[in-house]
């Protein structure tokens, strides 16, 4: 048995597991929903605030293979790749350790 830390093991797989962020996440899901995207998005804040969290949400949101969606459905080729950070067009900065 692999250990896995209890943040990676909870993080969520839908928008509306998200604890907390509410106008974050209907920013977002609504930029997703009517398919008005910017050409790019930073996310900063505290640490533990969701930051990874809500991009990769995003992310799977973009590139899940039913299409842009605000629901990613967490069972194609991409959504998984994602989660487990294998995906080639998925770039995931941690500024802390970066630095």
């Amino acid at each position: 048995m692999s250990y896995l830390a209890l943040a990676r093991k909870w993080r969520p797989n839908k928008f509306d597991q998200v604890v907390g962020q509410k106008h974050v996440l209907t920013a977002l899901e609504n930029a997703l929903a009517q398919n008005r995207l910017h050409h790019a998005y930073l996310f900063s804040g505290t640490r533990g605030v969701g930051k990874t969290s809500i991009g990769r949400l995003f992310a799977k949101g973009l590139n899940c293979e039913t299409g842009i969606t605000a629901t990613p459905c967490g069972e194609c080729a991409t959504c998984r790749e994602i989660d487990e950070g294998r995906f080639v067009d998925f770039l995931e900065i941690d500024a802390a350790s970066r630095t």
